[in-house]
């Protein structure tokens, strides 16, 4: 038989589930078979020598690199290369094409496409923009290259012209995916890939800029690392030129609310919601989680970033803190001061957009609301209640704790840690703040009586002293919270 004019170079590690299948579905291609692996542990490497396949050891980084030793250490001798993973297989109508495939009859081609199909525990993800998936698997040896412009989202690349077949399909279904635990250690080890990229990424941009100013250097030095070379983005060009105008898309979108966008555009726009039960599963897992996680992630090492380059972290942040707590506070006084009637009064502002004014109408309605429900018979307006044979309360604006709130955020905004914490840790307080103070509210309403106060002993002092304790304790055991880790082993490939 004639031997084929191209070879398979296949990556592999712990594969002994996947590759008999793949070896199987080429078998009959009688062409050469190139194994680069990781340091398999399991049957991975028997196989490949039962079968007589060509096989290198290499240590594992990432999956570009991976690729790029492969391509520049195999002595390929056919002018064809095919690069698959090990959960890969042919179908048939691909088989076809393949063994119909001649040199000479692709002059002035250096690269094919193969159209993807990914199942996931067993279900063929058909919708949410994974069909159809057009990858260069296919390309002329010593042309086609190994983009190591990411960690993780691996692809070949050739100069010059491409073609595509539609027809003959690639399978890819991952085995060890049908563990969910599998899945989510291997993303999470992704995510961490995926995050570093990022942040290089953007730091290379900034190198990139201070360059073309002239900060270092002269005017137009280049000091971007090659490794980052991308080819050129299109929206309707070929497939790689096609993702890579969808990758800068993402880059340049703001965090988290690409996550939310895309899970979004992916599920209703892209029909993901009609791969049923266990595809909707897949697309969340990994449209939105995975995709959370990196963002997380981004934040987390950003911060770690900045504490360690900032030596005058603590006066950087007092300056933060005390310049935002003027301004939040400044705010809300200015904003009283144009909204009552007198001096710069603005009637549009008051009329329409009196936030204090509703801030306070909500502490009161909510306050009788409690009373309501506790059995006491309320009478309210709009700047305070009584309460039938107790007390009662006239909320003005002071009450409303604005102070203590403009303190709280500023301290919580200005804190170095990641701006999703931040926020978390800033919502509750905020919430916590607003219970707390319709309690003192409601205990006012019941119990307040002149002749019960004691001299010199105000409630509003009693009370902003009880929320400043409580809100010191909450900052402290938030600065100084540290989850508990789990030690895991190594992620799997």
């Amino acid at each position: 038989m004639k031997t084929a004019d191209f070879s398979f170079i296949i990556l592999t590690y712990n594969e002994e589930q996947h590759l008999p299948r793949l070896l199987d579905s080429i078998l009959t291609l009688n062409a050469p078979v190139y194994i680069l692996d990781s340091g398999s542990t399991d049957q991975t490497l028997t196989i490949c020598q039962k079968n007589k396949l060509h096989t290198r050891i290499h240590s594992f980084k990432n999956h570009p690199m991976q690729w790029d030793y492969a391509l520049k250490n195999f002595k390929i001798d056919t002018p064809w290369i095919i690069g698959l993973d090990a959960d890969q297989i042919i179908t048939p109508e691909l088989h076809q094409l393949l063994y119909n495939f001649r040199d000479d009859a692709h002059h002035g081609i250096n690269g094919i496409y193969f159209n993807r199909k990914n199942y996931f525990k067993g279900k063929w993800i058909k919708h949410g923009g994974f069909y159809p998936k057009y990858q260069l698997k296919m390309f002329r040896s010593g042309i086609g290259y190994s983009d190591q412009n990411e960690n993780m989202d691996h692809r070949f690349q050739v100069p010059g012209k491409t073609i595509i077949w539609k027809n003959g399909h690639l399978i890819e279904e991952n085995l060890k995916d049908n563990t969910i635990s599998f899945w989510i250690e291997k993303h999470n080890k992704y995510s961490s890939l995926l995050a570093e990229e990022e942040i290089e990424r953007k730091a290379q941009r900034k190198r990139k800029a201070r360059s073309e100013r002239g900060e270092h250097g002269e005017r137009g030095e280049h000091t971007e690392s090659p490794s980052f070379k991308v080819i050129r983005p299109k929206l309707w060009g070929m497939p790689n030129e096609h993702n890579a105008w969808l990758k800068r898309l993402w880059w340049n979108s703001p965090k988290y609310i690409r996550v939310f966008l895309y899970f979004t555009h992916r599920m209703i726009f892209q029909l993901g919601i009609l791969d049923g039960k266990t595809g909707i599963i897949y697309h969340f897992l990994q449209g939105f989680w995975f995709r959370l996680i990196v963002d997380i992630k981004i934040d987390e090492m950003q911060a770690k970033q900045a504490n360690a380059r900032d030596k005058n972290h603590p006066l950087k942040f007092l300056t933060s803190f005390l310049l935002l707590f003027a301004l939040l506070h400044s705010f809300n006084i200015a904003f009283i001061g144009v909204t009552t009637p007198g001096g710069i009064y603005i009637a549009m502002l008051d009329q329409h957009f009196n936030y204090i004014r509703y801030w306070r109408d909500l502490y009161v309605s909510s306050t009788a609301l409690v009373l309501k429900h506790l059995n006491y018979i309320v009478t309210e307006n709009s700047q305070g209640l009584r309460v039938k044979d107790h007390s009662g309360f006239r909320l003005i604006y002071s009450c409303l704790g604005y102070g203590l709130m403009s303190f709280f955020s500023a301290f919580v905004l200005a804190f170095p840690k990641p701006l999703y914490k931040k926020l978390i840790f800033l919502i509750l307080g905020l919430i916590s703040i607003q219970v707390l103070n319709t309690t003192r509210m409601v205990l006012i309403a019941i119990y307040y009586h002149p002749k019960y106060v004691l001299p010199y002993i105000d409630h509003h002092h009693l009370f902003n002293g009880l929320l400043y304790l409580l809100m010191g304790i909450m900052i402290y055991r938030w600065i100084n919270f540290k989850p508990i880790l789990r030690k895991h082993q190594k992620s799997p490939r």
